[in-house]
């Protein structure tokens, strides 16, 4: 992310103009964006032909530049897009002013938001700002037969490929070899800059000394870790042994995870922990909390008319801010986000019990 302009406006208004530089950008944008927020950039708009020397041919596309009131967003991930619709406020053209638009984000569109910033989405916004230069990582985790790869993004790990298939012997078997080599061959066509091997026992090894004999310029991206599963079970377990934060510092994943650990270890020893809106709140105005998790997605409908708790999720963030608590928002993409959500999606872990 790179903050392209910053200015106080009106109103205890600020403005930022932002440039997503990749998809994680545009996430983090899209959980900052509220309805009734002002969003502005350069955009294309069917525009309708009805004068006497041009016959309409239902519409012409034209460039325009717009501002609109926000009513939605939607980060379309797989069409690496960010949707942001609303009411035209401002236009190169007056005569759409009063329509309803929808502006399409990409990376390396400039957009302007302007709105009352509040504290936690300041910091998402520093906080990917900083992320641009860390590196890219790639998770592959390996057992007798069996091999995936997940792509580390700031939403949460991905998915790349999985590789199945028995070796040993059989009709249907498979050399070691053939699949360490499918293995190599995902990981050299991957652009990243650091590559995570893990998995149980010495098979990871053997990987790794195929890997090297076959591509040395992928061995040389390569740390192995030892984990007990593979999948996305391995992937947890590398993300909590803190292997992904030594080559990116800054991924918010290996926190989130060793944050929701934390707390379920509390949960099960009956420790000083809260989850629940009411609770967490309850908490916040003791000053008891030390760290507040709060699910994005919670966060974005309770900022609107959608919520359904019976709490001011503003106010509980910053009592918690300027009573010296820390607050972590989590990502709803990531199995610690998920396991967040089950606990009503807010929680907090405390300095001291409150009863």
């Amino acid at each position: 992310m790179r903050i392209a302009d910053r200015q106080q406006v009106d109103g205890g208004k600020e403005r930022y103009t932002l440039v997503p530089e990749n998809v994680d950008d545009l996430w983090h944008i899209s959980h900052v964006i509220e309805p009734e927020d002002r969003v502005a950039g350069d955009t294309t708009r069917r525009i309708q032909r009805n004068d006497d020397q041009l016959r309409d041919k239902g519409g012409e596309r034209e460039h325009l530049w717009v501002g609109l009131s926000v009513d939605d967003v939607e980060f379309a991930r797989f069409a690496n897009r960010l949707r942001v619709g609303g009411v035209i406020e401002e236009c190169s053209r007056e005569d759409q002013l009063g329509l309803h638009h929808t502006v399409n984000v990409e990376e390396h569109d400039e957009i302007e938001i302007e709105k009352r910033w509040k504290s936690d989405q300041r910091e998402r916004i520093e906080e990917a700002v900083e992320a641009t230069d860390n590196p890219d990582v790639a998770i592959a985790t390996v057992s007798e037969g069996t091999a995936f790869v997940h792509s580390v993004e700031q939403f949460g790990t991905e998915e790349r490929a999985s590789i199945t298939g028995p070796t040993g012997k059989g009709e249907y078997a498979r050399s070691r070899s053939e699949l360490f080599e499918e293995l190599t061959a995902i990981l050299h066509r991957m652009d990243v800059e650091a590559i995570i091997l893990a998995g149980p026992g010495f098979t990871k090894n053997d990987a790794l000394d195929n890997i090297e004999q076959n591509a040395p310029d992928v061995a040389e991206k390569i740390q192995t870790v030892d984990t007990s599963s593979v999948g996305d079970r391995g992937v947890h377990e590398v993300l909590k042994r803190g292997a992904v934060e030594e080559v990116q510092e800054q991924t918010r994943i290996a926190e989130e995870s060793e944050l929701i650990d934390e707390l379920m270890g509390r949960i099960s020893d009956g420790a000083k922990v809260s989850y629940g809106p009411q609770n967490v709140a309850e908490a916040a105005e003791f000053g008891a909390i030390d760290q507040l998790l709060v699910l994005d997605s919670d966060v974005r409908r309770e900022r609107t008319s959608d919520g359904d708790w019976d709490i001011d999720v503003n106010t509980v963030i910053e009592t918690t801010e300027q009573k010296g608590g820390d607050v972590t928002v989590f990502s709803n993409e990531f199995d610690p986000g998920q396991q967040l959500s089950n606990l009503g999606g807010i929680a907090a872990l405390l300095r001291y019990r409150v009863e």
